[in-house]
């Protein structure tokens, strides 16, 4: 399966910014991990707007 990299800057950019985590850490994660890392965020994200 090919993923798109725009996508794949997208997941990398998010989760690098929220986390600070490598480059290479990130890329390193199967796809389904990322994305998991990519929903938590977004989830966190969300709460913290909620409480305000």
């Amino acid at each position: 399966m090919t993923y798109a990299p725009d996508r794949i800057y997208e997941e990398v950019s998010y989760v690098a910014y929220h986390f600070h985590w490598p480059l290479n850490d990130i890329l390193d994660l199967e796809h389904g991990q990322r994305l998991r890392y990519v929903q938590e965020i977004a989830g966190i994200n969300t709460r913290l707007s909620q409480e305000r």
